[in-house]
């Protein structure tokens, strides 16, 4: 019972009765049923904006069984990478009518993973996606059955759990064949994090392409994927040139080491791509403007947000469906050129 002056809390009523429509009608509005006519969702939706309108997103789990809300557990999300990847992931969420939650792992333990669904899951959350590229975390996932759809990404295809992801060695097949077909004789590479499966699938496509190519497999160098890691390694090549190794070419498996390497090479008077051609992975914003502007590898996070989403919708309706990989893009700009032997 209201206390004297109280205001009764708005509901649908309100809102079918501004709006001038069914107390069904905004059910659906509310809800994102796909079959309301353009000009009558737009009523309501003015309606629900003019009163300021709020769903009891409790309430209304209550009743349909649904709270709207996935539930999202992502690593390192500081990285270029897996921040985009949940910007890709929230965007497709909200068109779909849907919240995101998210929870950031500190470590890439199998109890953390397995503890941020549990606590998503305790929040009554749809469905969760879980985004993480590393070792223990993923092996985690493959291992967890959840009472709600569980849907990994970027982690390559899965036996257990649905997953979206971008072909990796596919990108580095074609950063590596792009770099043989300018006349390369080889093509060193500068790997992620060896417990990285992104970093994994990167060096494999590498090294595919070279045995493909019946090219010299020399051997990887391990980075951390930062441009202190690239720079270190630039200053190791640099050294190799001089005692008369033949390094003309290098395929980096993330833009930020490239950025160093870049800096490295210029700092030992290398030209690039005159003496050494250079290749990233990721096509960050700032690639173009790099000296010289970065060859690179572009991944689609935004497409890769929507097919998380679009499986999620599909778990939901009782679907099963398995989707092909984001296919990768090679960008090519100044930091390549034709292999040069002096």
């Amino acid at each position: 019972m209201l206390t004297q002056g109280a205001t009764r809390p708005l509901g649908l009523s309100d809102v079918a009765a501004r709006a001038g429509v069914s107390l069904q009608t905004v059910s659906r509005v509310v809800n994102h049923h796909p079959n309301v006519a353009a000009a009558t969702r737009e009523r309501v939706l003015r309606a629900i904006a003019e009163l300021g309108y709020r769903p009891n997103t409790a309430a209304r789990a209550l009743v349909t069984g649904s709270s709207r809300a996935i539930g999202l557990v992502a690593t390192h999300i500081n990285q270029y990478g897996p921040a985009q990847t949940l910007l890709g992931l929230e965007q497709a969420a909200r068109s779909a009518g849907y919240s995101l939650g998210v929870t950031i792992l500190d470590e890439n333990s199998a109890s953390a993973m397995r503890d941020a669904v549990d606590r998503l899951v305790a929040q009554s959350v749809d469905a969760v996606v879980a985004l993480s590229t590393y070792g223990k975390a993923v092996d985690a996932l493959r291992r967890f059955v959840a009472p709600v759809p569980l849907i990994a990404v970027q982690v390559g295809r899965g036996e257990d759990h649905p997953t979206v992801w971008v072909d990796q060695e596919l990108g580095a097949e074609l950063a590596t064949r792009h770099l043989l077909e300018l006349g390369h004789r080889t093509v060193h590479h500068v790997s992620g994090p060896v417990d990285s499966l992104e970093a994994r699938g990167r060096l494999r496509g590498w090294r595919r392409e070279l045995v493909r190519a019946g090219a010299p497999v020399p051997e990887p160098i391990e980075g951390d994927w930062t441009a202190a890691a690239g720079h270190a390694v630039g200053r190791r090549l640099a050294a190799a040139r001089l005692r008369g190794e033949d390094v003309t070419a290098v395929f980096l498996a993330n833009d930020q080491m490239a950025l160093g390497l870049l800096n490295a090479l210029h700092g030992e008077g290398i030209s690039v791509p005159g003496q050494v051609s250079v290749v990233g992975f990721d096509d960050v914003p700032e690639a173009a403007f790099y000296t010289p502007p970065l060859t690179t590898v572009r991944q689609d996070f935004a497409e890769l947000g929507r097919r998380g989403v679009e499986l999620v919708l599909c778990r939901l309706n009782g679907a099963v469906r398995e989707l092909e990989p984001v296919q990768p893009l090679l960008v090519v700009r100044d930091s390549t050129g034709p292999a040069s032997r002096t």
